[in-house]
């Protein structure tokens, strides 16, 4: 579940080696550019943290981070 946190939206996502973390990564990336909206993350072995929020907005949580949310969630099946 994401939280709202420090003005964005955080999610922790851990999968089970390096591999897969950069895969979802990669299918996240692909998504993001689709909608010109890009996050802030950190990747370290197999985690990934996500933060977003709307840089345009003064980096405050959007629709449009919801939105992101939503489909990358949707990456995960």
């Amino acid at each position: 579940m994401w939280e709202e946190k420090d003005n964005t939206l955080y999610k922790k996502f851990v999968f089970n080696d390096f591999s897969e973390a950069f895969a979802f990564m990669t299918r996240v990336a692909l998504e993001a550019e689709k909608m010109n909206h890009h996050p802030w993350w950190c990747n370290v072995w197999n985690t990934v943290e996500i933060r977003l929020s709307t840089h345009d907005a003064g980096n405050m949580v959007t629709e449009k981070d919801r939105k992101l949310a939503e489909r990358i969630d949707k990456l995960l099946g």
